[in-house]
């Protein structure tokens, strides 16, 4: 599935652009969040640890090593859960008021998961891997 590694680095550019266009307004305070820019909330920078598996992601996903492919399944899972826990916590209803949620948000986890899948499904040629357990030629 060679059209997996290309979705997956699509996926990623369009996480990272998601993170610098606004997540959530908050009508009472006046604010509006983004991955970037959440002055006047305590959410802090959300979109930097994106910027910063979005990095590993792509080093380890066009390195044809299984060792790269095995250690991106764990940036991977680990940027997914991220974007679940900005979506659930920036977006959550605090104190009687719900933010509205813009389209970037929604973007958040979809991409996240189809980097996800790419990660699950590398390119990766097995007739070049040698089995070190066995050697059958003797």
């Amino acid at each position: 599935m060679p059209f997996l590694k290309w979705l997956g680095f699509m996926a990623a550019v369009a996480l990272a652009i998601a993170c610098f266009f606004p997540w959530v307004f908050i009508e009472s305070k006046n604010i509006t969040v983004s991955g970037i820019n959440a002055t006047g909330t305590s959410f802090g920078r959300p979109g930097y640890f994106h910027f910063f598996m979005i990095a590993f992601f792509l080093v380890f996903h066009f390195t044809p090593k299984v060792w790269a492919k095995r250690t991106n399944l764990l940036v991977v899972v680990l940027n997914t859960a991220w974007a679940i826990r900005n979506y659930i916590l920036i977006s959550a209803c605090q104190m009687g008021e719900c933010p509205i949620k813009k389209v970037a948000i929604y973007v958040l986890i979809p991409a996240s998961l189809l980097m996800l899948a790419a990660a699950l499904f590398p390119d990766v040629d097995l007739s070049k891997i040698k089995s070190s357990g066995s050697n059958s030629e003797k």
